[in-house]
């Protein structure tokens, strides 16, 4: 039986905890003497009273949760903290709830789309109040990535697990001892790229609200030029700290906390690592050869645009669906990829990747040789069967999302190429589409809302890693 009083408590502790968080732009907005105090009072009060009658009501000694709780949990987390935080936007200058959904959504699940546009002249508390749901949906999906998906086998993410197999009493204060030092190197991280970005030229204002939205891989800027209003050096700061939000941040706790550098031996990190080389040497060459680009520039193009997809940021900076069919294909590639597992990107992960191939040899070197014993491991980690069917139940599932959506799409009146490419930039958290309307220079605002409610949730899905939402629509989920 699910325990609802115990995921009611807990909901209000996460409510409580955007309640305090909504007094950073509160505290901007009064400083700056912006309209926007009485929308954020308001906001926080509403989100403060919810979260005191969830306390208070869902109270109980019993917090143990067990498998079903945690799937049901973490898809209502991320819901209802979005159906709250988009209260700001609705009070602010007669935002629609379909337009304030949808940012929020994007914020919270760090996908980068957005429907507002005047973000150069836009009150200071917004746009804060749009990087922290970046920053606050980076740390909390690495959180969830590392301690709650390899507890739940989601998509082959056990290969990942660093608890035990029981949520319980004994499992709690591991993870809290984890979290407590993933958020220390977030924030450490996040200091360091705000001080990049303020020496590359940045003011404090934008290097914070950037430094934010690169950590988190989320996309978020204070101009609607986005990276191109800015100096090449914050390209290049851009590029060093987007790919450290594409890393695990696991990683870097193991090397400053346990002192073990051979993480870097990761398959996970150096196939990420090389691919991003790769793929911006090749394309940085294309464009130097197909334009009047320098190779500097070209190469500084490419990577930034290469790391920005890949680690599902979503910066702008130039249109490279402009850049001739060759690099369009790319791209539309490289929209699916993403980055490293237990890191804040979105996308199918590279690891899962690596996987296929390695039962793809499996298969190949069985057909080759049908009575022998052939058995692949990943980071010295045998595949099993749990994880080979893991793994294809998710892929099928993603792509599944994908094809159902951009019919949608098709549906609501987009054209082909909007509709499938922002299906897969809503399932992939990645942001900018192709095409002139959702491309890297283009918005959200003009999609009809229908439109914009079937990305909502497709954000929704690929955040959680698809198999954690859909779970929950299968009639034995919710049999006794």
């Amino acid at each position: 039986m699910l325990n609802f009083r115990a995921l009611l408590f807990i909901l209000g502790l996460f409510l409580s905890m955007l309640t305090v968080f909504m007094l950073a732009p509160l505290l901007v907005a009064a400083v700056n003497g912006e309209e926007t105090v009485g929308a954020f009072m308001i906001s926080a009060f509403a989100t403060g009273l919810t979260a005191s009658l969830c306390v208070h009501k869902g109270h109980n000694k019993d917090i143990n949760l067990k498998v079903r709780d945690m799937f049901l949990l973490t898809s209502l987390t991320w819901l209802i903290v979005s159906l709250f935080a988009a209260m700001p936007f609705t009070l602010y200058q007669g935002i629609g709830y379909t337009d304030a959904f949808f940012e929020t959504m994007s914020g919270i699940t760090t996908t980068g789309s957005t429907v507002l546009t005047g973000l150069d002249t836009m009150d200071h508390s917004i746009l804060i109040w749009r990087s922290l749901l970046q920053w606050l949906g980076g740390i909390g999906f690495i959180v969830m990535a590392v301690a709650i998906l390899p507890f739940l086998n989601v998509g082959g993410m056990r290969l990942f697990r660093t608890e035990s197999s029981d949520w319980g009493d004994k499992a709690v204060p591991r993870t809290q001892s984890m979290a407590k030092h993933l958020f220390y190197i977030y924030i450490a991280l996040t200091l360091a790229c705000t001080l990049a970005y303020y020496l590359a030229g940045m003011t404090w204002f934008q290097a914070i609200n950037h430094a934010m939205t690169t950590l988190s891989t989320g996309g978020y800027s204070t101009s609607d030029s986005s990276m191109s209003a800015f100096s090449n050096a914050s390209h290049w700061v851009g590029t060093v700290f987007m790919i450290a939000g594409g890393l695990p941040l696991l990683m870097f706790v193991h090397m400053i906390v346990q002192r073990d550098v051979t993480i870097w031996n990761d398959a996970q990190v150096k196939g990420f690592l090389v691919f991003l080389a790769f793929v911006s040497g090749v394309l940085g060459i294309w464009l130097w050869q197909t334009s009047e680009h320098s190779l500097l520039d070209a190469l500084r193009l490419s990577t930034f645009n290469v790391v920005s997809v890949v680690t599902t940021t979503g910066y702008g900076l130039t249109d490279y669906g402009t850049w001739g069919q060759f690099s369009y294909i790319v791209f539309l590639f490289l929209m699916l990829v993403g980055s490293c597992s237990g890191s804040t990107s979105g996308g199918i992960k590279i690891f899962r990747f690596q996987i296929a191939g390695a039962i793809m040899r499996e298969q190949l070197r069985q057909q080759c040789h049908p009575n022998g014993l052939f058995r692949e491991r990943y980071n010295n980690r045998l595949i099993n069967e749990d994880i080979v069917r893991s793994l294809i139940t998710f892929m099928l599932l993603y792509m599944m999302a994908i094809v159902v959506l951009s019919i949608i799409l098709v549906l609501t009146g987009l054209d082909p190429t909007t509709s499938l490419t922002g299906a897969i930039t809503a399932v992939g958290n990645v942001g900018p589409g192709l095409g002139p309307i959702i491309g890297p220079v283009g918005n959200f605002s003009t999609l009809p809302d229908v439109a914009k409610w079937a990305l909502a949730f497709g954000m929704l899905l690929g955040r959680l890693e698809i198999l954690t939402v859909a779970v929950l629509f299968h009639p034995s989920f919710w049999k006794y």
